[in-house]
């Protein structure tokens, strides 16, 4: 196999996976369905993070076609996928730190569980979400979201604001945060999980970056004072 580039939805740790920590198989049926001989493939990546270890399974089931090879014999070539599921972990959301507040993750977490098979709910709990963080973290608090989300535009950066509003204009996406938070609007899987994305981008921008920023600066102040203790410190 060809080494590929990974990100383990465990730990979060962006790694290449190579055969050491790949393993994938097939399984044929033919039980006279009418989409003909089927395909399930299976895949299985074990992260190699000593502190981790944990494993990601995904199945694909795929209709075949009867494709010649070599000395002319047949076999099944899968050619379109009919369904597409990940076993482990349940879902795909990403780790995230527990100081973001709980409601806000739970909100999250749900939604990218119900993401394939119910995308309008979980569009309307990524709605939810983003409400509850511009909220939480900004202080603004309007009837409604999409006039929470244009009083930001003067209080964050072009690059955060250029990330919203690109999902903002995503098929239904603008009427449905035009809309109370809790009425179900409906979108397709694809401009759910586009939803599910600007939600990570911006916990990890607000939250994560805030706490990071803070932490830098009580080791830059940490460093200052044990300097200045050192110098007033008398000679021995």
């Amino acid at each position: 196999m060809k080494p590929f580039s990974w990100s383990c939805p465990y730990c979060n740790q962006a790694t290449t996976i190579t055969e050491v920590n790949f393993g994938s198989d097939k399984y044929e049926f033919d039980l006279g369905n009418k989409d003909g001989i089927l395909a399930l493939t299976t895949t299985v990546v074990a992260c190699p993070n000593p502190g981790c270890r944990e494993y990601q399974m995904r199945a694909k089931l795929f209709k075949t076609e009867r494709t010649p090879s070599a000395g002319g014999s047949y076999y099944n070539k899968p050619i379109t996928a009919i369904g597409e599921w990940t076993l482990r972990p349940k879902s795909g959301a990403r780790p995230f730190p527990a100081y973001i507040p709980k409601p806000i993750l739970d909100d999250y977490n749900e939604a990218c569980l119900i993401v394939n098979d119910s995308p309008k709910a979980s569009a309307t709990l990524s709605r939810r979400c983003l409400q509850g963080m511009i909220r939480n973290f900004w202080g603004i608090s309007k009837a409604r979201l999409i006039d929470e989300i244009a009083e930001l535009k003067d209080k964050i950066d072009p690059t955060t604001w250029d990330a919203i509003d690109a999902v903002r204009s995503i098929g239904n996406i603008g009427a449905h945060m035009e809309k109370d938070i809790n009425l179900i609007v409906d979108v397709d899987p694809e401009e759910a999980r586009q939803l599910i994305g600007l939600i990570e981008f911006l916990l990890k921008d607000w939250y994560v970056g805030r706490y990071e920023r803070e932490e830098h600066k009580k080791r830059v102040i940490a460093l200052a004072a044990a300097k200045s203790a050192v110098k007033k410190a008398p000679p021995p």
